[in-house]
């Protein structure tokens, strides 16, 4: 597939590993697959992911930082953007930064898409400090078009009890982000794990088998392939469905090899047209369940 220099090209603004697919390795490879132009923005810089083992970390000065995400704002190619995605965060000074070029961005094009996906923690709490997640909370959840947070997350940003799905869509709502999808919802069957998608009052649920140590970066991955799917114009219904079923066929794919990494250099071709199965189930309305309470 082509570059499509005419649909627009997407900003990606988190992590960079040296070995491995997480963070925006796993965002700038899955964008590009699916034939958009990157603009990559690394906010750290680490030889593997820290869950591979220690190792050194290069980090940027905040003022250099600001004056990339300027340069950026002011650059002649600007009109290229059409999107924004951002993961992890090693300040609280970076995200206001991003936060500044998403909002000045959007004044020229109200229609910029801005996925956020709050890289901040998991079962086991938050993993940056929590300024960081503050700021993730209050300057760029308020000017998403979607976000993707996990369960921890979404309990974290909310303050919200997150224990089973109506609790979700409930916290989910809390956010202010007009679609979002969490990705680690209750599944309905046993043995299975969800993504569930929250747009008003359409409530959706894409279950797909759970597997055992999978690698890091999914989380990076749907994020970028929902984007992209959401950005071709594909209904909610057909991005959660794709998006969902090309990253369980990549994480089937790295569990079966015995790897400790996403290998998606063998995936273009899944990541484009995944035929893993995924069952999809539509959700009663939180709103109808309560005017029939």
């Amino acid at each position: 597939m082509s570059q499509n220099f005419k649909a627009g090209a997407i900003i990606a603004i988190s992590s960079h590993v040296m070995r491995g697919s997480v963070g925006n390795r796993a965002i700038t490879f899955s964008l590009s697959a699916l034939g958009y132009p990157v603009w990559s923005v690394p906010t750290v810089v680490l030889p593997w992911h820290p869950g591979q083992g220690p190792s050194t970390r290069l980090t940027f000065d905040e003022a250099a930082f600001q004056s990339a995400m300027t340069d950026l704002e002011q650059s002649p190619w600007r009109n290229e953007v059409k999107a924004v995605v951002t993961g992890y965060f090693a300040s609280a000074g970076q995200v206001r930064a991003a936060a500044g070029l998403i909002s000045a961005l959007r004044r020229e094009k109200p229609e910029l898409l801005y996925l956020c996906d709050p890289v901040i923690g998991d079962r086991g709490g938050l993993y940056v400090p929590e300024v960081i997640a503050e700021a993730i909370r209050d300057f760029l959840l308020p000017l998403a078009s979607f976000a993707t947070p996990n369960r921890f997350e979404l309990g974290w940003l909310s303050n919200r009890p997150v224990e089973n799905n109506q609790q979700i869509v409930e916290a989910a709502r809390l956010l202010g982000v007009p679609r979002a999808v969490i990705t680690s919802a209750y599944a309905t069957s046993s043995g299975a794990i969800a993504n569930l998608y929250v747009d008003g009052s359409q409530l959706l649920l894409a279950e797909h088998r759970e597997l055992s140590h999978v690698p890091n970066g999914l989380g990076d991955l749907f994020s970028a392939l929902f984007l992209a799917r959401s950005f071709s114009g594909q209904s909610g219904e057909d991005a959660l469905r794709l998006s969902t079923a090309a990253v369980f066929q990549a994480a089937a794919h790295a569990v079966d090899a015995g790897a400790n990494e996403l290998l998606l250099e063998d995936m273009q071709n899944a990541l484009r047209v995944p035929y893993a199965n995924v069952q999809l189930r539509q959700l009663p309305s939180l709103n109808s369940r309560l005017k029939q309470d």
